[in-house]
């Protein structure tokens, strides 16, 4: 197989590429594609021109991404930025993925693998755009070489090299060996985005096909010669273990091979057909040892929360002025608690890897947010350093944060490979396992407290969060004199990432971490989604309060705040604020910022006498600073609803004697075609910054149908999902 340890130079060598191509013909049922394994490359033919940039003899143009694709369209939009700068022909691109071994080995060249927090563009488009015009100064100078000209005189186009002068031109394929030989230029200068013709523009993605018709391989789909197939079963109780299991009860059931432990916690079966397996699993007697967590529920969990609200203790997050003496002294408090329950990512492809182990080196195929993290998860299992093995990412069923920080599942696929040696295992958990062994969106409350004064103006505001810490169950070094950072998402001082928008005198954020057994999460909006609801429905309330309009409550207070006034703007005047809508349909709105960009949103909902909720349209509004493809970032935010009114409606993980109660689809209910809204989406791209995309817009879906709900009904939703709340009118 390709050996990141041994390829350290720019060209790969041909017996690396050959022992690639073998190992891809001979291992993969599908047509599926192992890292720089082209047959053309294999046999030296083609050169790449820099890390990022292939170029064929017939101009075909392979860029190499190594953020991963997961439906979000990073793949595109990336590629979009290389091929801008390159100035290649479009319709000859392709991409693919090098290994994170291959970045270790060369030095980290193609930078950080982690696909989370809708950093793909955002973090990397600067240097990909350098790695794209990097290449193009390189073939450029290699035409102008051969025709003995200063490469100042040549223009580049679609592939094409022109010396003007002379009319004489060259492609790209015929001169790319030569530019494949020359030193990278040091000044590498960058197109302004207002010349950009093909970032900037809605391009169809180049995975699209491959998607409809059937030919894209997900890790679950992977099959290999040799390889057997497992089932694993985990202690349902977080924190407990196995305490013993009988091997000689399944044994003999078809096609059974292996009965082994996985680690002090998990049982697998390992068997010719992962149904073989599973039958096995499920008739394997196995006693387990639940722990001190056995007796833990939602409601001790919360009980222990709300304690939180007014603990003495609790960790500033943002501070100005002495919000506690401003609403003392207001001429009106307005008081509330707001709640959010464990959600799970509930990707459509479950967790799953497959594995080959011998002593001498580890492979992992998986689906994986985050190359990297893969890697190194497959080093720890196995025992081996990390140039001894390899992780080939394949294209993810849903991933939302589930496969990115935490890699459980390659662990214990290694450690299932590790007492198989040499046979290729693939692990795939059942629909049960993977929703009782997530890693959750963090459970919280808060209680807001504002003042407001005579003439209805907020002078005060104190949010006091409960709750779990995701960096504290995660990366908990990074936690500094007790304070997670990212508990405060869109609720910091004004900054690049993830501030509040309003200029209120008196202010107080802070935190009281409570962190129950259950394991958190990055869940595809992180914490800026409850932290949405709890201000901007609050918000809400105290206009309300304060007998004034939603719209001008929240606009006098972001003065200081025009980007995201203009982005609260562009929403309202796109829903047409104001305007009388169809008898029964009533509105909301909410806006915040985070991933580096500005969201807003508009519902417009209707509630039956019965208590049934309609959600007609949503308006809403995104400035994300630079719009690579404006068509993906629509669909990113009709995603981003999708998601989002998913959770507020039905999402929420309940934990009975220790363990979670929802184990399939059919108690965690998810968002039904017939319940998806008209989605209208304004981009206002500001430009001067680069924000995200995939994440933002998730947050504001919550709050703009949730008060719109008061404004139908007069009630107020408070807690996280809406399918636990009575609507009807009282």
């Amino acid at each position: 197989m390709i050996s990141a340890s041994a390829d350290t130079s720019p060209t790969l060598s041909r017996r690396t590429m050959l022992a690639g191509s073998a190992a891809a013909a001979g291992a993969f049922t599908f047509g599926f594609a192992i890292p720089f394994a082209d047959e053309a490359m294999a046999q030296g033919a083609v050169k790449e021109i820099n890390a990022w940039v292939v170029v064929h003899p017939d101009d075909k143009v392979v860029i190499r991404i190594a953020r991963s694709e997961m439906g979000q369209g990073t793949l595109t939009g990336l590629a979009q930025l290389v091929a801008e700068e390159l100035n290649c022909d479009w319709a000859r691109v392709t991409t693919e993925y090098p290994t994170p071994g291959q970045n270790v080995a060369r030095n980290r060249v193609w930078g950080n693998f982690s696909t989370g927090g809708s950093r793909g563009i955002r973090e990397s488009h600067e240097y990909v755009r350098k790695g794209g015009a990097a290449a193009r100064m390189m073939l450029i100078q290699a035409a102008a070489n051969q025709w003995g000209v200063p490469a100042a005189d040549c223009s580049a186009e679609k592939s094409i090299i022109t010396h003007k002068a002379s009319g004489r031109s060259l492609r790209y394929g015929q001169v790319a060996e030569a530019a494949s030989k020359l030193e990278a230029p040091k000044d590498v200068p960058l197109k302004d985005p207002k010349d950009w013709t093909i970032a900037g523009k809605p391009l169809k993605r180049l995975d699209t096909v491959d998607k409809t018709n059937g030919a894209k391989i997900y890790g679950i789909d992977l099959n290999m010669p040799g390889m057997l197939n497992a089932a694993i079963k985990d202690c349902p109780v977080f924190g407990g273990k196995v305490k013993s299991f009988d091997a000689a009860k399944v044994k003999a059931m078809p096609g059974v091979t292996h009965v082994v432990p996985v680690g002090e916690t998990a049982v697998a079966v390992v068997a010719e057909t992962w149904w073989q397996a599973k039958t096995a699993l499920d008739a394997l007697p196995i006693e387990w040892d639940n722990g001190e967590n056995a007796k833990v529920s939602s409601e001790s969990i919360a009980a222990w929360l709300k304690e939180g609200l007014d603990a003495p203790e609790a960790v500033i997050g943002n501070q100005v002025g002495d919000a506690k003496a401003a609403i003392a002294r207001a001429a009106r408090v307005v008081e509330a608690v707001y709640s959010y329950p464990f959600q799970n990512h509930a990707t459509m492809e479950p967790m799953n890897a497959t594995a080959r182990y011998t002593p001498e080196r580890c492979e992992v195929w998986t689906p994986t947010q985050n190359g990297e993290a893969a890697l190194a998860a497959a080093s720890e299992a196995s025992g081996l350093p990390i140039a001894k093995c390899e992780a080939y990412k394949i294209d993810l069923g849903g991933g939302f944060g589930r496969r990115g920080a935490v890699h459980d599942w390659v662990r214990q696929v290694v450690a299932i490979a590790k007492q198989i040696p040499g046979t290729p295992i693939k692990l795939v958990w059942s629909r049960e396992e993977d929703m009782l062994h997530g890693r959750y969106h963090p459970v919280t409350q808060c209680k807001l407290t504002g003042g407001l004064d005579k003439d209805g103006n907020l002078t005060g505001l104190h949010m006091r969060i409960s709750g779990q810490s995701i960096v504290a169950g995660i990366f908990p070094q990074n936690i500094q004199n007790g304070r997670d950072p990212a508990v405060f998402q869109g609720l910091n001082p004004p900054g690049p990432e993830a501030s509040i928008g309003y200029g209120i005198p008196n202010l107080l954020i802070d935190h009281a971490m409570r962190n129950p057994h259950v394991p958190p999460g990055f869940w595809r909006g992180v914490n800026l989604n409850q932290n949405t609801i709890y201000l901007e429905c609050f918000m809400d309330e105290l206009a309300h309060a304060a007998g004034k309009d939603p719209l001008e409550f929240r606009r006098a207070l972001m003065k200081n705040y025009p980007k995201h006034l203009a982005v609260l703007n562009a929403v309202a005047e796109k829903a047409e604020w104001g305007k009388a809508l169809p008898a029964g349909v009533y509105r909301g709105i909410c806006q915040t910022m985070g991933f580096g960009s500005y969201v807003a949103a508009v519902a417009e909902v209707s509630v039956s006498a019965e208590g049934k909720l309609k959600i007609h349209r949503i308006v809403a509004a995104t400035d994300p600073g630079h719009a690579v493809n404006p068509a993906q970032i629509e669909r990113q935010v009709e995603g981003s609803f999708v998601y989002g009114l998913s959770a507020a409606l039905y999402g929420e993980c309940t934990v009975k004697d220790g363990r979670m109660v929802e184990e399939n689809f059919d108690t965690y209910t998810v968002l039904r075609l017939d319940e998806m809204p008209v989605v209208e989406t304004v981009i206002v791209p500001s430009g001067g910054f680069w924000g995200g995309v995939g994440e933002p817009t998730i947050a504001v879906a919550a709050p703009a149908v949730f008060n719109a709900i008061f404004a139908a009904t007069g009630k107020r939703v408070r807690s996280v999902p809406l399918k636990n709340v009575d609507l009807r009118k009282a």
